[in-house]
């Protein structure tokens, strides 16, 4: 499960989600399916059907399926955003490094609920994606010298 939070990223329930999908999508037990996450992580790589399976499951999971609404009133706080974002990339690092570390788990979990809940978002992937572009509107790429903006000045 942890490879599945670190991978798409999302919280535990939602990783049980995605598992059952995929299991059910390549006609496969749960257990078995995650039998052979785990052996390939450290052996040979995840059978074709399988692996199609979970890209497909985990593309279903960072949709909500719901249109996404611009939040009136009150945005987050860049830095609050900026903080809790840096905490789930350093979480999913940490979950892909060791998937079965319950803390990392835990960590994982705590911090994709937690930018869910502060981005407005239903799932952890639009979070991340509001999130980036939140900051990205905060600190703008510099113009490249010799653009169309910088010669018209």
């Amino acid at each position: 499960m942890g490879m599945v939070m670190a991978a798409t990223p999302c919280p535990a329930r939602d990783a049980r989600c995605i598992l059952a999908a995929a299991a059910e999508l390549a006609d496969v037990s749960v257990d078995d399916l995650a039998a052979a996450m785990a052996g390939s992580a450290a052996g040979p790589p995840l059978p074709v059907h399988l692996e199609r399976a979970l890209r497909r499951a985990v593309e279903a999971a960072r949709t909500s399926g719901v249109p996404p609404v611009r939040p009136a009133g009150i945005r987050p706080n860049p830095a609050r955003t900026e903080e809790v974002l840096t905490r789930l990339q350093d979480c999913r690092a940490r979950l892909a490094a060791a998937p079965g570390d319950p803390d990392a788990l835990r960590a994982m979990d705590d911090a994709a609920y937690t930018l869910c809940v502060l981005m407005g978002r239903p799932v952890a992937h639009e979070a991340v994606l509001a999130a980036e572009e939140q900051l990205a509107a905060r600190n703008p790429q510099p113009q490249v010298q010799g653009s169309r903006s910088a010669r018209a000045g």
